[in-house]
């Protein structure tokens, strides 16, 4: 389904867990790896072929996601004439596609690749948010760029909670009960979490 203009209507999905990394998806038995993704039908809303297409590719219900933000309007791309078939060459330019955050309120377990006949991916892992854009394919550079811009203004904030906060409110605790003005607790630092970057790349079937 086309519109006037020779782009296909498609949505994208930023899927985020409990620290605001990404899910990241390993196209079937390639090296590619990319947001789900994947065309509107006729008589479907955006928000309708997000969740189908949601429970296609990675397994998950509605139950098990919150939708925080939507882009605005659709962002496109135009797809060079060397990865589109001949046949579609002249009417077929691009994909317009609207982008939604979602975060992850079930568990990872819930996920299921397998979830229909015809899987999307063979392996997943999480990513830091802000994806480097030299490993997206050249043409789908901007609408990245695009989609995570407009979109991380709805981030949750991330709480921290682990030892090392406790540690140090514990140092805190211990030194006012000896009553010494002179000796501060600062908080210890918490290690940053550093989440493996993985490409983008061109797929065949599916520009």
């Amino acid at each position: 389904m086309l519109d006037r203009d020779g782009f296909r209507p498609n949505v994208g999905v930023i899927l985020l867990n409990s620290r605001n990394q990404v899910f990241w998806g390993k196209r079937l038995r390639t090296h590619s790896w990319q947001f789900p993704q994947g065309g509107i039908k006729h008589g479907e809303t955006p928000e309708q072929a997000m969740f189908r297409e949601l429970h296609e590719e990675v397994g998950l219900r509605p139950e098990h996601v919150q939708v925080l933000a939507r882009t605005r309007d659709w962002l496109r791309y135009e797809v060079p004439d060397h990865f589109i078939r001949k046949e579609a060459r002249g009417h077929y330019r691009g994909q317009k596609q609207i982008w939604f955050l979602l975060r992850l309120v079930g568990r990872d377990s819930d996920m299921n690749l397998r979830a229909t006949d015809h899987p999307e991916f063979d392996a997943w892992r999480w990513n830091d948010y802000w994806v480097p854009l030299d490993v997206v394919i050249e043409f789908k550079r901007d609408v990245y760029a695009m989609a995570l811009t407009e979109l991380s203004r709805f981030l949750p904030r991330v709480h921290h909670h682990n030892r090392y906060l406790r540690a140090g409110m514990r140092t805190q605790r211990f030194d006012d009960s000896h009553h010494d003005p002179l000796r501060e607790s600062g908080a210890a630092a918490r290690p940053s979490d550093a989440a493996a970057e993985s490409p983008v790349l061109p797929t065949p079937d599916e520009p």
